[in-house]
């Protein structure tokens, strides 16, 4: 039987990279997120940047977001439309499997996500 593991969201708040200015053309070298735990097929992580993500989606599972502080807009692809969603502390959302998303977040976030890999990248809108 696996034991539990406890991790502390705050302390990974503490132990990440703050990135200001990042660019969808980061994808590559993130340091603005750290992963907390191993979870399923994927990990925990939490992130702490300003600035805008590139287009990414999960073609195995669900990804869920919870805003920890600051604010961001979720943008998702749904049937060729950009439907974005305002997003605070204290909310969340589940991103369905396989829908292309991307962030944009011009005074920072803290944000936890759970994270199903493989992921997805694209720095273009995906068609």
């Amino acid at each position: 039987m696996n034991k539990p593991s406890v991790v502390s969201i705050y302390q990974g708040l503490n132990d990440v990279t703050y990135m200001p200015n990042r660019t969808p053309e980061m994808f590559g070298a993130n340091e603005a997120f750290i992963k907390l735990a191993d979870y399923r097929e994927g990990g925990i992580w939490v992130g702490h940047y300003a600035g805008n993500s590139e287009w990414e989606r999960h073609p195995v599972g669900d990804e869920f977001l919870q805003i920890i502080g600051g604010e961001t807009t979720l943008i998702l692809l749904i049937d060729d439309k950009e439907v974005r969603r305002s997003m605070k502390a204290g909310e969340l959302a589940v991103v369905p499997q396989s829908v292309w998303h991307r962030f944009e977040t011009p005074n920072g976030v803290k944000i936890l996500t759970i994270t199903p890999q493989p992921s997805e990248h694209q720095l273009e809108r995906p068609e």
